[in-house]
């Protein structure tokens, strides 16, 4: 272990290696190799992994609080059960398991496409202009979060609570929001195509300019015409 330890630094390759359990509190991974690397439980407070490569790493329940992960490559990563109030600016999370994982982050611009985030808690999240395509959130938690300008064409959003989150200019064509949530939410220009709204809860939200079709499906008793939508 002193040998792996002494390897250590910025831009250091250590895939696959296990550092199961283990301190790096602090320390400076910029541009690190863990591709694989067993990472469980592993503390990574206020750690510097930018543009750190984490392709499939096993990140369960790790600590990465504080860590900056701007530019990070985790995609297929285990994050499952991580502590993650972490900068995640333009990470890459796709096919990431981030299942029931509270990420209290700055996350925007980053990519989630198809990441799993079953459950997540995602309240007050930055995901401004991530990319949420066909990621599954069925049941997490995203009230307040911003969401301007983010693709979540296809996702499965059911029984999602997205109560006052930011939607303008989002995307939303196609996405399940069948039982979701979104009273109080803005969705100005938004993108609708398509999307199952049948069982929303529209209560208060609003969506004057958004952009609508005929195959945009919409709870019983609800007006689209009133609400101001667009139809394309």
């Amino acid at each position: 272990m002193s040998y792996i330890n002494s390897q250590i630094k910025p831009g250091a390759n250590l895939e696959g290696v296990n550092f199961k359990g283990a301190n790096l509190e602090g320390v400076n991974l910029t541009k690190a190799n863990f591709k694989g690397a067993n990472l469980e439980g592993v503390n990574l407070t206020k750690a510097n992994l930018t543009k750190a490569n984490l392709e499939g790493a096993n990140l369960t329940k790790a600590n990465l609080e504080g860590a900056n992960l701007t530019k990070a490559n985790l995609e297929g990563a285990n994050l499952e059960g991580a502590s993650l109030l972490a900068n995640l600016t333009k990470a890459n999370l796709e096919g990431a398991n981030l299942k029931g994982v509270s990420i209290l982050a700055d996350v925007k611009g980053a990519n989630l496409k198809g990441a799993y985030l079953e459950g997540a808690d995602l309240r007050w999240a930055n995901l401004e202009g991530a990319n949420l395509y066909g990621a599954h959130l069925t049941k997490a938690n995203l009230e307040g979060a911003n969401l301007v300008g983010a693709d979540l064409d296809s996702a499965n959003l059911t029984k999602v609570n997205l109560e006052y989150a930011s939607l303008h200019g989002a995307d939303l064509t196609k996405a399940n929001l069948r039982w979701a949530n979104l009273e109080g939410a803005y969705l100005e220009g938004a993108h609708l195509y398509g999307t199952d709204l049948t069982k929303t809860n529209l209560e208060g939200a609003y969506l004057q300019g958004a952009r609508v079709d005929k195959e945009t499906g919409w709870p019983n008793g609800f007006d689209p015409v009133t609400a101001g939508v667009i139809f394309h």
